[in-house]
């Protein structure tokens, strides 16, 4: 990540040495006299309140809270305190189905009247079988509640439930079949869920990677007929015409969503939730463990329904990508890609790549996926993991490096499906590369985690400091598909454009910020971010110094 000359110069000290955490408490506390002491709330803040009373940009005070936050790292609890009401920025690495929580779930399902299936690990539409009705059993049956609820995401696996049988990246994408029934026809609902778990992680922006239904149950009519890169540009001419005429059916069932989301929210009323201020773009899913003519023609309709709507923002490669035929088809799911690229020069790609580890496929698998992700055009890869592993890897981060290409940490997910953790985790041989990184939650409701729980990880297991959380939350804006131009120079975050540098509120500023939708966010994320950095001193501050 990108460095912050003195100001990661004041977030270190003390951040290697515990033992002086009653100095860096002092300094918190003498800086906090020179602040205005009014409570302020971590809500949702607008460019337009950076004429708050206090600098957004002060290395001072940022060494103060990193002092904080490294006190409160020797507790887990304290921890997540702290990390709670830090603003964030976005989740640029979030599946639209695989966020939403089993209790949802099942509390859709059981109004839509569906049933459990006879092993009791699935949900099912009607006509359900004696005694699975979730009209009367989910309600009554705590056990049979709780399997289910284990059988829906990786909840029980985590607590040790069925280990011995299965392995957590089995038990992670089986869960996606089990509720599919009830998550088709349900995106609305969805959306506002999302939306509100956003607000409780104070999130400005997410970025789902979500398909409508009509495009996705097009793309599975392909023929599953074999294929092979020479195939490519007459399969593309003859599947172009079907695609593009269903691209406003599937704008249309996206905007039935949207609504059916603003009004859960009651967007429209004078009882608005929270929620409905988070912003939102989309990426289309391409399936890559399907017989090539499928994943080409899902492809190909991400690619046009991203250079159609403008609420879609790039396309992304999603499933196994240990699946037998994902690894077979790799080189010719690159060269889709590709081709693609070059009819839609547009459309950006975020791509997962590299979500392997060592003993889960050959050495083989393991040598190129990050390079060839990278060569086809990614603007960001999702996961990464096995980037130590690739045979080219420190000429690929250092190409990564030099073109801004970001990787999207998932830490808790990458634990669950591929035991990757700690220090086998590679996110900090990235950041010593000098390979943007963000922090983000892959499937937050499967894994029973949010982006808080990531934060935390990042502190207590790969050794972040404040400064590089805040600047975590800089780059999910900084990297996002967000359309506009960015309020930093350079991509060296922390370090503003030149109409922006004195201040955000300023003729010159107000220009950029009206037209610039990332720059808007990011000048937002500042506002918000110094002013927890205020509240935070403010809070740690006893009473009697604050009135001194």
């Amino acid at each position: 990540m990108t460095g912050q000359g003195k100001r990661r110069i004041f977030a270190r000290i003390g951040a290697d040495a515990p033992q002086c955490a009653p100095a860096r408490l002092a300094l918190a506390m003498a800086l906090a006299a020179s602040f205005p002491q009014a409570a302020l709330a971590h809500g949702p803040a607008t460019a337009a309140s950076s004429t708050a009373p206090y600098a957004l940009w002060d290395g001072a005070r940022e060494a103060a809270v990193a002092s904080l936050l490294a006190k409160a790292a020797q507790s887990p609890t304290a921890l997540r305190l702290f990390l709670r009401p830090m603003p964030k920025g976005g989740d640029l690495h979030n599946h639209l189905s695989g966020a939403i929580w089993a209790e949802e779930y099942i509390d859709w399902a059981r109004a839509a009247h569906f049933c459990s299936t006879p092993d009791g690990q699935s949900l099912a539409p009607p006509p359900c079988a004696p005694g699975h009705s979730l009209d009367t059993t989910a309600g009554d049956d705590t056990a049979a509640s709780d399997r289910l609820i284990d059988s829906l995401s990786t909840r029980g696996w985590q607590q040790g439930i069925g280990r011995d049988r299965i392995s957590g990246h089995t038990q992670f994408f089986q869960t996606f079949a089990r509720f599919g029934a009830i998550a088709q026809g349900h995106t609305g609902p969805m959306l506002a869920a999302l939306k509100r778990q956003a607000v409780l992680d104070q999130l400005s922006y997410l970025e789902i990677d979500h398909n409508t239904d009509v495009l996705s149950s097009y793309a599975l009519q392909a023929s599953t007929a074999p294929m092979t890169q020479a195939d490519i540009p007459a399969l593309f001419a003859a599947d172009r015409p079907g695609v593009e005429a269903l691209l406003d059916q599937g704008a249309a069932e996206l905007t039935q969503s949207e609504a059916e989301a603003q009004k859960l929210l009651a967007c429209a009323s004078g009882q608005a939730e929270p929620a409905c201020a988070i912003t939102t773009h989309y990426l289309f899913q391409a399936l890559r463990a399907l017989p090539p003519r499928q994943v080409f023609r899902s492809l190909l309709t991400g690619f046009a329904m991203a250079a159609r709507d403008p609420r879609y923002v790039g396309i992304n490669i999603v499933m196994p990508e240990d699946a037998p035929i994902a690894l077979a088809d790799y080189d010719l799911h690159m060269a889709m890609i590709r081709f693609l690229a070059t009819q839609y020069p547009n459309v950006r790609r975020s791509l997962h790549a590299g979500e392997l580890a060592f003993g889960s496929v050959p050495p083989r698998d393991l040598a190129d996926h990050i390079a060839k992700a990278v060569d086809a055009g990614a603007q960001r890869i999702g996961h990464g993991v096995d980037i130590a592993y690739e045979t080219t890897a420190a000429a690929t981060m250092a190409r990564m490096a030099r073109q801004g290409i970001a990787v999207e940490i998932n830490l808790s997910s990458n634990d669950v499906i591929l035991g990757v953790k700690g220090a086998d985790h590679p996110v900090n041989l990235y950041r010593r590369h000098g390979v943007p990184i963000a922090l983000s939650t892959d499937d937050q409701g499967v894994l029973r985690i949010d982006l808080t729980h990531e934060y935390t990880r990042a502190v207590r297991e790969q050794g972040f400091t404040y400064a590089d959380l805040k600047q975590a939350a800089r780059a999910s804006l900084e990297y996002a598909f967000l359309p506009g131009a960015s309020l930093w120079q350079g991509r060296h975050l922390g370090q503003p454009v030149a109409p922006c540098a004195a201040s955000l509120s300023g003729k010159a500023c107000a220009h950029l910020l009206s037209t610039s939708e990332k720059a808007r966010l990011q000048a937002d994320l500042e506002t918000r971010l110094a002013r927890f950095e205020r509240d935070t001193i403010a809070m740690a501050t006893p009473k009697s110094t604050a009135k001194a």
